[in-house]
């Protein structure tokens, strides 16, 4: 009989990549992402096909015996329903339907909001399926209940999906105190952080300190409008000690066309998406002065330097390796390449600064709210306040530049201020 076939890591897969063998292959374009998808999700054991069930197996499980209480389901809740808010609903609401761990039903609390047409927007998303100002066009599946009540959408949850502008969360999480069990779970979909006197908080620290409850984080390469017409796509999943929660989140979130991987280092993994919109901020002003591909490159790996150093002088524990995963470099290309701080930040220099960004942010954005200009606010007082700024100067004028104190034309020349 022959033997099963071995499963190929992507370690593996990407050694393979440099023997003639491997060249002599006859693969196509559409067979590599297929090769990489398959080994991807075999070198894993939380691939979601393993987890698979009909309907019909859901509808009977734990029924084999009276005395056998079936495990607890587990109960989502989404808190945020913007462009990437919705996007991560969609694909949550994808996997609770099929898995028999999860109730069906994925609730996504909703900042109301009257739509032109006076329509509520959580209405309007419950009734079509779809977040209408958002994420257009996009059915976020029948099992997404819009509430605009807190405490209501998250009340009986025991996992809790944080997806809002980071400026935000402070508010929100005053909001739910006392209002959750210390058994709930949560993750961070959120890229930045809040500075305080005592120094930087991240967005998962600030969620355990005032919840009392877990939080892992989950970043990467997700540009989310190319997610959601379900291009293939990575992310990161970055956790502390709890490895089978990790893998739960991994299960949560992983599709066909999403690939999760878990990563132990928390702080690794949230400084990789928080810092990547200050450096995509200085590549929209590289894109915005037509400099080029070439400097644009240069910008980018500068950037990617000045995140591995700030994040490794603030934690520690941070990972090399955290920078090699979807959260890190590629998230880097992806937000320097696309994406709303990028595209922004090309039209303030364009207009030679003159247009502030919060000008630019209600024009472009629609309602969106951008990370990168408040982000680099929060890195440069951090940099001042402990006497690093000559350490970072792309860092610092990218923010010089955002309040207006260098022009554009800037971002190039901070290479003159490059530290030995």
């Amino acid at each position: 009989m022959a033997s099963p076939p071995r499963r190929v890591s992507a370690p593996l897969l990407y050694s393979l990549a440099s023997l003639p063998l491997f060249h002599a292959l006859p693969i196509y374009p559409s067979s590599i992402l297929s090769l990489f998808t398959r080994s991807l999700s075999s070198s894993s054991s939380m691939a979601p096909q393993e987890a698979e069930t009909t309907v019909a197996q859901k509808k009977n499980y734990g029924s084999s015996s009276i005395d056998e209480a079936p495990p607890r389901k587990n109960r989502v809740t989404v808190v945020g329903s913007g462009n990437w808010g919705s996007v991560a609903a969609k694909l949550i609401a994808s996997n609770t339907i099929r898995l028999p761990s999860f109730h069906d039903e994925v609730r996504m609390w909703v900042f109301e909001e009257t739509l032109p047409s006076g329509e509520k927007l959580t209405d309007a998303i419950n009734t079509k399926n779809e977040n209408v100002k958002y994420l257009p066009g996009i059915k976020l599946g029948r099992n997404v209940v819009a509430d605009p009540d807190l405490v209501n959408a998250v009340t009986g949850a025991n996992m809790l999906v944080f997806v809002t502008p980071h400026q935000f969360m402070e508010g929100i999480c005053k909001r739910l105190v006392g209002k959750i069990n210390g058994d709930v779970e949560a993750i961070s979909l959120i890229k930045g952080m809040e500075v305080k006197m005592e120094g930087p908080c991240m967005i998962s620290t600030l969620i355990t300190e005032q919840l009392g409850i877990n939080c892992c984080v989950l970043m990467g390469a997700n540009i989310a409008n190319e997610i959601a017409v379900e291009k293939f796509s990575e992310a990161t999943v970055g956790y502390r000690e709890n490895k089978e929660m990790a893998e739960k989140w991994v299960q949560l979130f992983s599709t066909s066309y999403f690939i999760v991987t878990p990563v132990q280092d928390v702080e690794g993994v949230e400084l990789c998406g928080t810092l990547k919109n200050v450096v995509a901020i200085a590549a929209g002003f590289v894109d915005g002065l037509d400099m080029g591909n070439n400097t644009k490159a240069a910008i980018m790996r500068i950037g990617l330097r000045e995140m591995k150093a700030f994040s490794k002088m603030l934690f520690s524990s941070v990972k090399d390796s955290t920078f090699f995963e979807s959260c890190g470099v590629a998230d880097l290309i992806t937000t320097c390449l696309g994406g709303r701080n990028r595209k922004v930040a090309e039209a303030f220099a364009k207009n030679g600064g003159k247009r502030s960004f919060d000008e630019l942010e209600a024009e472009m954005l629609q309602g969106q709210k951008l990370q990168g200009v408040s982000t680099a606010k929060e890195v440069y007082e951090v940099l001042s306040h402990r006497g690093w700024l000559q350490f970072f100067p792309l860092f610092a004028t990218v923010h010089e530049i955002c309040i207006g104190t260098l022009p554009p034309s800037a971002i190039v020349e901070h290479s003159e201020r490059t530290p030995k």
